[in-house]
């Protein structure tokens, strides 16, 4: 096999919370009296909480926010989006997404999750795919966010394998980079295939199916 594990970023490829973090994120924007669209909240596809709140802070132009605040902010947008995300189930994962994983594992492959996200571990129970992974590699064990690396070359240090047997699964750009600079080839799927910067792209998620397979 030309590779021996895949890492799947969680957000954009197995599940979809964008809806919810749009939601906490403006939730915020609006008490701080910023515009905050859809368009914006793209930006913050693949990044950190941390660059997620600078990012629609360049629109504020009140009082300057002390760092101790900006952590405040922080926390309560987090809260606002776990709430949420308790409203997730087993059927935020398609079929076709769990069968492929199995089809994948069955093959000889070995499985990780490569998320900046820290509520990725709950995340996972809820939409109850947990057991589907070897390993997880979240934003609770790193430092640097996409498109740095780190969370990538955790999950191989993590599965035992050197990053160039490991094949990256993600929705974007940042995510590119990073597996990139891991020395990890890069699936892209969704908003990532735009760039043509991966070394395949796919538009449904079986098709990596074939990927693994030639």
């Amino acid at each position: 096999m030309q590779y021996k594990a895949v890492i799947f970023d969680l957000d954009g490829v197995l599940v979809f919370t964008d809806k919810y973090h749009y939601l906490a994120w403006k939730a915020l924007a609006d008490r701080l009296g910023i515009e905050f669209t859809e368009k914006d909240n793209d930006r913050l596809r693949g990044v950190s909480r941390e660059e997620s709140l600078e990012i629609i802070l360049e629109k504020y132009h009140g009082e300057p926010i002390s760092e101790d605040k900006k952590k405040e902010y922080l926390v309560e947008k987090n809260e606002i989006y776990k709430d949420s995300l308790g409203d997730m189930t087993r059927d935020d994962v398609t079929e076709k997404v769990r069968q492929t994983l199995s089809k994948i594992r069955e093959a000889g492959y070995r499985l990780a999750i490569g998320s900046s996200s820290k509520n990725t571990s709950y995340i996972l129970e809820r939409v109850e795919l947990t057991d589907a992974f070897d390993e997880v590699a979240d934003g609770t064990m790193i430092t640097r966010s996409k498109p740095d690396p780190e969370v990538f070359l955790k999950a191989a240090q993590l599965l035992k394998e050197n990053p160039s047997d490991c094949l990256v699964v993600e929705d974007a750009d940042a995510g590119i980079t990073a597996a990139h600079a891991a020395g990890m080839d890069a699936v892209a799927i969704g908003a990532a295939t735009v760039s043509g910067r991966a070394d395949y792209n796919i538009s449904s998620f079986d098709e990596l199916l074939g990927i693994l397979h030639a």
